[in-house]
């Protein structure tokens, strides 16, 4: 996912110029108005949303809720780059997700807002389940028992198959080699988004679509000049930042050393304390021994 952010920044020396997110809707265009507010849209900054749902809502109008904002936050999306599962547009995929669905309208969840959205956890459980199955298949095929975990384990790595949203890629070490799409906001006076670019993990290869404008990810001039101005403080900023985490370290440090010299100190106290009234007791038994035995005597 990094590397498609990456790959889609042209000036990749700015990068204080490139805004990450990843939260809810309504938190994005928040944060969207106000940075048009804040003049932050034009083409200083480029935004990037990490989208967590394989759905349309922003290439749907995410930006409209109806309100005297609307027309404001269409402006300031124009700036929203998201990052988003690999589209898709296989039959199962849709079936699959309308199952998914009606599954959450039968068991009551009728106020969750994302639920529209298919889940990317759900898609990947939904995958893991089939590699699984998959695996397990070719073990007790080959005769192996079903209790098996290391065979069936091993079979689920360096392979790929057919997911519910497409090609799934696991690598040697049983990660799954991710698969995004970047959007764009291609039409700013209808508010339309679509696909721009496509990120493929199982070989890093990044594919352009006819949609793509190399300007829409490439910083202004003016600011790229603004942010090139040689540093004059001498490198001050830098050793006194380095000056506050040695001391803040060396802080901590003498905090621990302090508190454990505190802790040993009191076990000591506490065991000279107890072993002092140990000998106490003991001098005062013999002596009361000594003195039974002297009555005795007499």
């Amino acid at each position: 996912m990094a590397g498609l952010v990456a790959a889609a920044v042209q000036t990749p020396k700015v990068v204080d110029a490139v805004v990450i997110m990843c939260m809810g809707a309504d938190k994005i265009r928040e944060i969207m108005l106000a940075a048009h507010r804040q003049r932050l849209t034009n083409s200083k900054y480029m935004f990037f949303n990490v989208e967590l749902f394989n759905a349309s809502s922003y290439g749907n109008g995410s930006w409209k809720r109806g309100d005297k904002y609307d027309n404001d936050a269409r402006q300031a999306y124009a700036s929203l780059n998201t990052v988003t599962l690999l589209r898709t547009v296989k039959p199962e995929f849709e079936n699959f997700s309308m199952e998914m669905k009606k599954s959450i309208k039968k068991a009551g969840f009728h106020d969750c807002k994302d639920c529209g959205s298919v889940n990317m956890f759900v898609e990947g459980f939904h995958d893991a389940m089939l590699l699984y199955a998959i695996a397990l298949h070719e073990a007790m095929k080959n005769g192996y028992s079903k209790k098996n975990g290391t065979e069936i384990t091993s079979r689920m790595w360096n392979r790929t198959f057919e997911g519910i949203a497409g090609q799934v890629s696991m690598d040697v070490n049983g990660d799954r080699n991710g698969d995004f799409s970047l959007m764009a906001m291609t039409n700013v006076e209808a508010g339309t988004y679509e696909v721009v670019a496509n990120y493929f993990g199982v070989n890093g290869t990044f594919q352009l679509l006819p949609a793509f404008k190399a300007d829409h990810f490439t910083l202004s001039e003016r600011f790229k000049a603004h942010t090139e101005i040689p540093d004059k403080s001498c490198g001050l900023g830098v050793s006194a930042l380095t000056g506050v985490i040695v001391g803040a370290v060396l802080g901590a440090a003498m905090l621990i050393a302090f508190y454990f010299f505190r802790k040993n100190y009191r076990i000591t106290i506490e065991r000279r304390t107890h072993s002092e009234e140990c000998d106490t007791r003991k001098h005062r038994q013999l002596r009361e021994d000594s003195i039974r035995s002297n009555f005795s005597a007499a």
